[in-house]
């Protein structure tokens, strides 16, 4: 069995008891959590798993998908994770999309299962009895094991869709290799030891719950606490009653820790670190996190086809400078010119963000015009415009499709987002472009309040900050923004949740 896979990830060296942490259910050990994938790695290869073929994963976070994320790879197959509350049609495009050999649900009714029987994909239902998972299916309990194949760090282990947060979703296959060079870059980088206890708070069915917070734990000897879902009113007590040392959660979920803070006596001294990612957190965010929680804040920057970080503020005594998102970190980082010629740009000026490494992918899912499209002299392109500066810190400017063009100006939404959250009335913002006859397009923003403002006051504290063009010619006063299943607000759709039919 190759050593550069999955089937390695746990550390068998570990002083840690415990390897997972159900709050309210059961607490796995390491050498509990080890025997439990390659019993049930055996099961899968019993019930006809083949290597080499992805399995559906429908179960939210919890100790089943812990398991069976890795005894699915065990077996040589392929974990294919989807958001459990995805609706049917969604269901079967992303099961048809990966070709998936079998689904993985919770008993009973599910939206899942329904989609993969209409696919006439087999259904396995998953549970857990006493720390142990079950596998059933309409015959009943799975009894039957068989040798399972291991994998080779070049087989694919996990197949993902991108966000589609500029165009529809594309099918993402990462190697074993691809993997453990992530995990081994996030767990150097943030210097993970068996003493650290991460709390889990991002979906485990996407790169930054997975990878960024719990694979790589796992792989440091440390400890996870998963509970179901977030819920910022029990988040402070899991912390103190576990002794954890660092989450990492999307900007959303910051701020509002930050906003029931007081509230919930969120202690002034808390973590080891607080990572943010999947976007981008503005600066005053970043400082109020600092101030308020006691802990260092470092930003990182990831995406699914780097099988998801690519660099991060620098641990202390390191530099954190708010607005970049850091170094890179065990991957080579590049700016190439606009036009994408292989052009690579020097220190300061702005273009397209490029990188190289083992922990990108090899190519999306049959799809050969992305393809051509993606790669350039073998750098891969990641659709985000930003620059470097002379120390090699990142700075992101914006995706290259949501850049704002009014009038041959290009305005960075990013920017604009930042400057409205600094404003003491906005508890979130997004701002977006809207076509517009004269110009072209036009900014249009909305916020969410957490104090006594309107579009004027807004627009008039704007008009301060920045030049007159990149004011908001509307602000829509909103309860809350759309966003996907991660946090991410999607740009491309706020047209239509705020202007169409207004």
């Amino acid at each position: 069995m190759s050593t550069n896979t999955l089937a390695n990830l746990l550390n068998p060296s570990s002083s840690t008891d415990n390897s997972i942490i159900i709050p309210g259910g059961p607490t796995l050990s390491y050498a509990k959590y080890a025997e439990e994938i390659e019993r049930v790695a055996g099961l899968l290869a019993g019930a006809g798993v083949k290597p080499g073929r992805p399995v559906s994963i429908v179960l939210v976070n919890n100790l089943e998908f812990m398991v069976l994320f890795l005894a699915v790879a065990r077996a040589g197959a392929v974990a294919a994770p989807l958001n459990s509350a995805y609706t049917v049609d969604e269901f079967k495009f992303f099961m048809e999309d990966a070709d998936s050999q079998l689904t993985i649900v919770p008993p009973g009714a599910h939206l899942g299962r329904e989609a993969a029987t209409q696919l006439g994909i087999p259904v396995i239902d998953a549970s857990i009895n006493s720390g142990s998972v079950v596998l059933s299916n309409g015959s009943g309990t799975l009894t039957k094991s068989a040798d399972a194949q291991p994998p080779s760090a070049s087989d694919i282990a996990l197949f993902l869709h991108t966000s589609g947060t500029t165009s529809r979703p594309k099918g993402v296959p990462l190697t074993h290799a691809n993997l453990m060079k992530s995990i081994s870059n996030i767990k150097s980088h943030y210097e993970l030891t068996p003493d650290d206890t991460s709390i889990i708070v991002m979906p485990l069915f996407h790169v930054h719950g997975l990878m960024g917070a719990s694979l790589s734990t796992l792989n440091s000897g440390g400890s996870l606490v998963i509970p179901e879902r977030f819920s910022a009113s029990k988040f402070w007590g899991l912390q103190k009653d576990y002794s954890a040392t660092w989450y990492s959660a999307v900007p959303t979920i910051h701020q509002i820790l930050l906003m029931r803070a007081d509230d919930d006596d969120a202690p002034r001294e808390s973590f080891r670190f607080i990572r943010s990612c999947s976007s981008a957190l503005a600066p005053v965010v970043f400082k109020r996190l600092e101030d308020r929680f006691g802990a260092p804040v470092l930003e990182a920057y990831g995406m699914t086809e780097a099988s998801h970080q690519m660099s991060s503020s620098p641990m202390p005594p390191g530099k954190r400078i708010p607005g970049t998102v850091g170094l890179a970190t065990g991957v080579e980082v590049a700016i190439m010119d606009m036009a994408a010629t292989g052009q690579l740009q020097k220190p300061g000026d702005i273009g397209e963000i490029v990188i190289k490494g083992e922990n990108v992918m090899h190519g999306y899912n049959n799809n050969s015009e992305a393809n051509a499209e993606a790669f350039v002299n073998g750098w891969f392109r990641t659709g985000d415009q930003g620059f470097l500066d002379a120390e090699g810190y990142l700075a992101l400017t914006g995706r290259i499709k949501e850049l704002i063009n009014r009038a041959g100006e290009k305005i960075s939404p990013l920017e604009i987002d930042g400057i409205l959250l600094k404003h003491p009335a906005v508890a979130e913002a997004v701002c977006f472009a809207v076509p517009d006859e004269k110009y072209g397009e036009v900014v249009h923003a909305a916020v969410v309040l957490k104090g006594d403002a309107d579009q004027e006051t807004i627009r008039a504290y704007c008009l301060e900050q920045m030049a007159g063009f990149k004011v908001p010619d509307v602000i829509y006063i909103a309860d809350s923004l759309p966003r996907t299943a991660t946090g991410k607000i999607q740009r491309r759709h706020m047209v239509t949740a705020f202007v169409k039919g207004k």
